[in-house]
Order: C-alpha cells, then sequence, then structure tokens
C-alpha cells in the first residue's frame, strides 16, 4: 500500500485560500499530513493551475514573487511531469471514463505516480480510476 496522495489542484487553492471557511480548514490539514508524512505528490498541471489560480482567482491575487515562493516550496514534493505519452495515456482515460481531458490528465498523473489517493473536490467521491480512487477531503 502507497502512503503517497495526489491533490488536485481545488485542494490546493483552498488551503491557501482562508476565506473558503472549513473548506479551508480541511485542505490545509491534508497538505500539512503530506508534508509531514513526504507523501504528497503534485504534477505540473497542477502547479501550472495553481500559479493561475492564485495570480487571477483570489479574494486578494497574489503577487509573482508570492506565487514563485510556494511554488518552489511544493518542488520538494513528487512532481509528475506531463510528457507527449501522457497526453496520449489521457486521452485513453478521457474515452473510457467519460470525462474531462484535464480531468484524465490529473487522473494519469496520479496513477504514474504510483499514488493509491487522489484528493479532489471536482471527481466523484470513492470513484475508482485504474488504481487511484478519489477522496474529497472537504466533505
Amino acid at each position: 500500500m502507497s502512503d503517497k496522495a495526489f491533490l488536485d489542484t481545488n485542494i490546493l487553492v483552498h488551503a491557501h485560500e482562508p476565506g473558503t471557511g472549513l473548506k479551508h480548514e480541511r485542505a490545509r490539514a491534508i497538505i500539512e499530513k503530506l508534508w509531514e508524512s513526504g507523501g504528497g505528490v503534485l504534477s505540473t498541471q497542477v502547479l501550472q493551475e495553481l500559479c493561475v489560480n492564485l495570480r487571477r482567482k483570489m479574494a486578494r491575487p497574489w503577487t509573482v514573487e508570492e506565487t514563485r515562493s510556494l511554488i518552489l516550496n511544493y518542488t520538494e514534493w513528487q512532481i509528475v511531469v506531463n510528457t507527449p505519452n501522457s497526453v496520449l495515456e489521457a486521452l485513453s482515460i478521457e474515452t473510457r471514463y467519460q470525462i474531462s481531458f484535464w480531468d484524465a490528465l490529473i487522473i494519469h498523473a496520479a496513477e504514474s505516480s504510483g499514488a493509491e489517493i487522489l484528493y479532489s473536490e471536482d471527481l466523484s467521491e470513492g470513484q475508482t480510476y485504474g488504481s487511484v480512487r478519489v477522496v474529497n477531503p472537504l466533505n
């Protein structure tokens, strides 16, 4: 059993946006647990989406330097780099499960990292995609 867990962008956004209340607290708790265990996994896609959300969609948009500093911290986690093969695999996952391409790319990254849990608010709680099970820690 793997101690790795992959985080979808929405969990990170809630963790860094205090205005989301209970969701913020729950997301922060998951991230703190993963910092302690060393089991946190992200992908280049998640880091890119996080940058956009921090800079454009927060109640108080982050500066470039604040964003850079946070991303630099997250590079201590395992980072899955999306490749041309990742895109092809995501297309297969999209077709198989009838989900969005972007969600399929997240699932592929989680699976390729060896993570058994994918923390996400957007994907269906309890759904299994290959070897990855979706958990919504914000409920």
